[in-house]
């Protein structure tokens, strides 16, 4: 199977390449730098990046710009960056990328737990990960000749919180939240948000 990764730079991205790569094609795609790169909020980078690498079997999102600020805080730039990014850059990726989908393939985007279990200070993201599940879940009824659309909704990775310096014992590892994008992709579910919160996939029951 050929997979384009982008955001494979990132802390899931790198875990979701290396366990993919065990079995399929995969082609690394990210931002600043790599051999593939593309601006997500750029939907003319987005159409060079689909007409160089080609047709594949399935396109994996694991990107989208957030900022953490309260309601008193927060700038409309702040809100901006999310609908520019994680919204609409994902958004793009998906439409776009169906017309260099092959027949079944499917697409994995990337939302976040923010609306399911909120804090303070985390609107505008929790906004941006609300919009992708829904976007999703409405799409997919929509998708013909056996394509597929999903979206997996990591809880906090273990390894961002590390850098962060806070205690990670409630978080996930990247390596488990990679588990949940290759069940997008083997499995048969369409319009999935696939919780990402506590152990691999397999594991979940």
């Amino acid at each position: 199977m050929k997979i384009l990764a982008i955001g494979a730079n990132g802390i899931i991205g790198k875990a979701v390449v290396k366990q993919l790569q065990q079995k399929h094609v995969v082609i690394a795609v990210g931002h600043s730098h790599g051999e593939h790169r593309v601006d997500i909020e750029c939907k003319e980078s987005i159409k060079a990046l689909y007409e160089k690498i080609g047709k594949v079997d399935a396109i994996i999102s694991m990107v989208g710009n957030g900022k953490m600020g309260s309601l008193e805080d927060a700038q409309d730039s702040d809100y901006q960056m999310v609908l520019n990014s994680k919204v609409m850059g994902q958004v793009n990726l998906a439409r776009l990328g169906l017309n260099y989908l092959n027949e079944g393939g499917a697409i994995t985007l990337t939302s976040g737990q923010a609306s399911n279990h909120p804090v303070p200070g985390t609107a505008a993201i929790a906004m941006g990960v609300a919009a992708i599940n829904a976007f999703v879940v409405t799409a997919a009824m929509e998708l013909k000749n056996g394509k597929r659309i999903n979206t997996v909704s990591p809880a906090m990775v273990k390894e961002t919180m590390e850098q962060w310096g806070i205690d990670s014992s409630s978080g996930i590892s990247a390596t488990d939240v990679a588990s949940y994008y290759q069940a997008s992709i083997d499995g048969e579910q369409n319009g999935e948000i696939f919780d990402a919160v506590k152990g691999k996939y397999n594991d979940k029951d």
